[in-house]
Order: structure tokens, then sequence, then C-alpha cells
């Protein structure tokens, strides 16, 4: 055999090789494939992971995703039942359930995307434009611990009952949408509504009530500190008086008791010898009048000098 010949044939076993093997295709646990020829879907979306065989250059496996997608909706402005405009923020959870369906309707996820888009979207700003803004924001009537203290403003929220919810709403959309998106071989599990936020314009204003609304509760809660205040200083000022008042009162007492024991004294030592009684008082009299150096111009015969007279005398 010629070297040219084995050249030849080794180059048409490397292309049947090639083709052959462009023929087997792997399926993973989280595929679904559906296999076209020409474009057009042949045979049943294969679902079962593993070695698959399609017709090599003529048949094409379009792979899909067989887990749970996420689906994240633009922020729309749409008004409410009570004319408040708001941004609603949705996201949703979906995932193929029908691929041959599916590549039939939508061809792939981009496609599937943008047609979520449209229903949800949809479906989100009927429901809505169905319900005032308090449905959207609260899932029940409950009273919530923090709105109790903000006053009136919580009490205007809390005067309307809840009848549906944010919860029963969300729930509402899905169910509206699922009818739609099955059509297109899309299952929808969940549909939640992420945020809801006013307007620009109207943010400003519910931020400027909120300030004002925090202020006067600020200025309430002020007022009622320096009511408060003032009371406990004015009891203090009165327990202070009463207490001064009482010493007062005691000090008179006892400075009463001992004026009355020292008369008492004094009466018991006069009877007992006026003569020396009235020395003694008179020696106190000099000690408590006379100072060293001091200077006295009185009659020798008063009778403030009688005991230095007798004195003098002797």
């Amino acid at each position: 055999m010629s070297r040219a010949r084995l050249y030849a044939y080794l180059i048409v076993a490397f292309v049947i090789l090639v083709v052959l093997s462009s023929g087997l295709y792997v399926v993973d646990e989280t595929e679904q494939v559906v296999v076209t020829q020409f474009g057009e879907p042949v045979g049943d979306p294969i679902q079962i992971s593993g070695l698959h065989w399609k017709i090599p250059l003529i048949q094409k496996a379009n792979r899909f995703e067989k887990r749970w997608l996420e689906w994240d909706g633009e922020p729309n402005q749409i008004p409410t039942k009570d004319k408040k405009y708001i941004w609603v923020d949705t996201y949703g959870r979906w995932r193929i359930a029908d691929p041959l369906l599916f590549f039939q309707s939508v061809r792939d996820e981009r496609g599937a995307q943008s047609r979520l888009d449209d229903i949800l979207d949809g479906e989100t700003r009927n429901a809505i434009a169905n319900f005032p803004l308090i449905e959207l924001v609260r899932a029940s009537s409950r009273e919530m611990a923090q709105d109790i203290e903000t006053g009136g403003v919580a009490e205007e929220r809390l005067q309307t009952e809840i009848e549906v919810g944010r919860e029963a709403i969300s729930r509402g959309i899905l169910e509206s949408a699922s009818k739609i998106t099955h059509a297109y071989g899309i299952e929808l599990v969940d549909v939640r509504i992420k945020r809801v936020n006013y307007i620009e314009n109207v943010r400003t204003k519910v931020y400027d009530r909120m300030i004002s609304e925090r202020q006067r509760i600020a200025e309430k809660s002020r007022s009622e500190g320096h009511g408060e205040s003032a009371r406990i200083l004015g009891e203090k000022e009165k327990e202070l008086k009463r207490i001064l008042s009482e010493a007062y009162r005691r000090s008179q007492e006892i400075q009463g008791e001992a004026d009355a024991e020292a008369a008492a004294i004094y009466a018991e030592a006069y009877q007992r010898d006026p003569e020396f009684y009235s020395f003694v008082t008179t020696l106190d009299a000099y000690r408590t009048t006379l100072e060293e150096n001091s200077w006295l111009v009185t009659g020798t015969k008063g009778d403030f000098f009688q005991y230095l007279e007798r004195i003098r005398g002797r």
C-alpha cells in the first residue's frame, strides 16, 4: 500500500470519526434537549440525562435549563386605586415545564424573559390599579407597636381595615399570570412584590410629613418633660420649706426647754444663797463687759462696782 493511499484512508477515517462524534451528545441532569432538523423539532423532548444520538450535520440539540430560573422585573410607575402614584418592583421564579412548546413559542430563555416582562408587568399593573395603597403595604390589620407610638399618622393608617393584603395580591398576580404562561410551556412558581415606594415628589411630601410628625411628638415630649421638671422642683421646694420649718420649730422648742431649765437652775441657786448668786452673776458681767485695756468712766458708788469697792476698802 502506497503512502498516499494510507494518508487518504486516514483522512477518510478522521472525517467519519468527526461526523459520528458530532452525532453523539450528552444531556446533563440539569438540562433538557429538543432536537431540531433544519430548524423544526423532531421527536419528543429528551429529559433523561446520559449519552444520546442525533443525525450528524442535519440535526441540532437545543439545550434548556431544567432548574428554576429567576425573573426580576424593572420598577414601574403605577397608580393605585386611591390615585397615589408609586414605584413597584417585582420578581418571580419560573421553569421550563414543556420544552417543546417553549421552543416553538419563545425559542430560548431571552425570548421567555421578554415575554414574562410583558405578562407579569401587565398583570401587576392590573392588580395594583384595583387596590388602595394600604392594601399593598400591609398584609393584615394587626397593629404594630411602632405605629402606635407615632400618634396621629399611625391612627389614620389603622383606621383602614385590610381586606385583601399584600400576600393575597401577590398570589392573585401569580394565578392570573400562570394561566397565560402555561401556553408558552412556562410554569410560574412564585411572584412577589419586592419593593413599593412613592414617586419622587410624593416621597418628598411624605418625608416632610414624617419629619413634622416626629417634631410634633418631640415637642410634646419636651413639654411633658418641662412640666414634670417643674412639678418635681415644686415638690422639692415644698419639702425643703417643710423640713426647714420643722427644724426651726424643733430648735425653738429645744431652746425654750433649755431656757426654762436654766431659769430653774438660776432660781434654785438664788434661793439657796442670794448673796453668792449675786456675786457670781456680777463677776460674769465683769467678764463679758470689760476687756483687756478697756476704759470705763462711771461712779464708784454704783451697784456695778460694789464688789470692787469692797476689795479696795480692804
